[in-house]
């Protein structure tokens, strides 16, 4: 069984498209707090609140000098259309070869009405400007996560 990673273990580096095509790496973001959130799918109810959230909170995570992506396995269009809609302002990155959701630990086998499956495993990381992970939230639930994860980049920062 995969496992998440745990606080105190370098965030892995990786470099993915944004909704717009242009490739995003981690490392890009050196000497900032990055709150990296992974979610299962676009313009589902929970992960169209938490990106909704996310973005009314990002000016605030910009003030402590963070910034918020977002990762699924969705296409860049997917993204696109997902970031049109609901107007997000975070920045959405697809892994359709889930090389960073595999790298961080949450792609793993879910269980939903006794059927067996791959899936994501919605996650928060909280990553220092070292590039190491300072917090996680495993298996989020969605109402007030993004408050909380502003509220521990607030206390660490």
């Amino acid at each position: 069984m995969t496992k998440i990673l745990p606080v105190g273990e370098p965030a892995p580096d990786f470099t993915l498209n944004d909704k717009d095509g242009n490739p995003v790496s981690l490392a890009d973001f050196r000497g900032k707090w990055v709150a990296l959130y992974f979610y299962p799918r676009d313009n589902t109810s929970g992960c169209t609140t938490e990106a909704k959230d996310f973005s009314a909170l990002l000016p605030d995570f910009k003030a402590k000098d963070a910034v918020v992506i977002g990762i699924s396995g969705d296409s860049e269009a997917s993204h696109a259309k997902f970031a049109a809609k609901h107007d997000l302002s975070v920045t959405l990155l697809s892994d359709p070869d889930h090389r960073a959701l595999e790298a961080y630990g949450v792609w793993q086998k879910k269980k939903m009405a006794g059927r067996e499956y791959m899936g994501i495993v919605r996650t928060t990381f909280l990553i220092d400007p070292d590039g190491v992970i300072q917090q996680v939230w495993e298996k989020v639930k969605v109402k007030a996560h993004a408050e909380t994860v502003h509220q521990t980049l607030c206390s660490l920062h």
